[in-house]
């Protein structure tokens, strides 16, 4: 009964705010309504009418909290699944697990959605066919978990997993998007689970292949002081890490074809 109150559209708009936990007006008028519009600004009413219907419908929330303030008016919306559109993709899928919804706080916010923003940058940069995205996994989706060298179960956790192909080259990263709110040893521990996977070979037997590792900050400043600390850890090997700005972040993550590689490109 719910899905007939769904088109393909609301159906496909659903899954992506399940899939990256949080999206804006914005970033939902750019997935699922960039084409098909005379305007922005038709665009913009196309989406917040929709948006307002699943709302009413009981599919979707809006957070309290808005980006930008007042004057971005409805395009300032933050949405989240509802416990019903939780519950009509789960049954779905098939999955018993059950997630639990909460307002999240400021901090988690503006980290998600800026996630999401660059899912989206990809997405729009492989509709106008400068690659083609094979694979796009946002948390939990792209978690590894793998045994440490004591013999307990760890977790790395980053926020993208992303695969983007020519015909001549695939590119693999794992993403981890920095908004300049951590202090750089919290950044190098993180790069040392990145480091103590490596080592384990579990990403090489099953891809055949180590993605980069992308770090993805604010600034050009904030990336040279990364860059910097990389190379100054003896026990990080720097040639598996690459710091962009987020700015360069889609071209960073751009297969290069010049590089002469059939298949896969190794990073090791």
């Amino acid at each position: 009964m719910l899905l007939q109150l769904l088109t393909d559209r609301d159906l496909a708009l659903l899954q992506d705010i399940e899939q990256f936990r949080l999206l804006s007006t914005r970033q939902i008028q750019r997935l699922h309504f960039g084409i098909g519009h005379a305007t922005i600004s038709a665009a913009t009413r196309g989406t917040v009418r929709v948006l307002g219907r699943l709302e009413t419908r009981g599919f979707l929330v809006r957070l309290e909290r808005r980006i930008g303030g007042i004057k971005h008016g409805s395009s300032g919306n933050v949405w989240q699944l509802s416990a019903t559109g939780e519950r009509l993709l789960r049954a779905l899928r098939g999955d018993g697990a059950r997630r639990r919804f909460v307002e999240p706080g400021a901090p988690f916010t503006d980290h998600t959605l800026e996630v999401a923003d660059l899912a989206v940058w990809l997405r729009e940069a492989a509709r106008e066919g400068r690659f083609d995205l094979l694979e796009l996994d946002a948390e939990p989706e792209c978690w590894r978990e793998f045994t440490a060298s004591h013999g307990g179960l760890l977790w790395l956790k980053p926020d993208l997993y992303v695969v983007t192909a020519t015909a001549a080259v695939e590119e693999h990263a794992f993403v981890e998007v920095d908004r300049g709110t951590e202090h750089m040893p919290a950044i190098l521990r993180k790069c040392a689970s990145y480091q103590r996977y490596f080592q384990t070979g579990n990403e090489q037997h099953r891809q055949g292949i180590f993605p980069a590792i992308v770090w993805v900050v604010p600034s050009e400043q904030r990336a040279a002081k990364l860059r910097t600390s990389i190379r100054g850890d003896p026990t990080l090997t720097d040639t598996l890490f690459r710091v962009t700005s987020a700015q360069n972040a889609v071209t960073m993550l751009t297969p290069r074809d010049e590089q002469p590689v059939t298949e896969r490109r190794n990073h090791l």
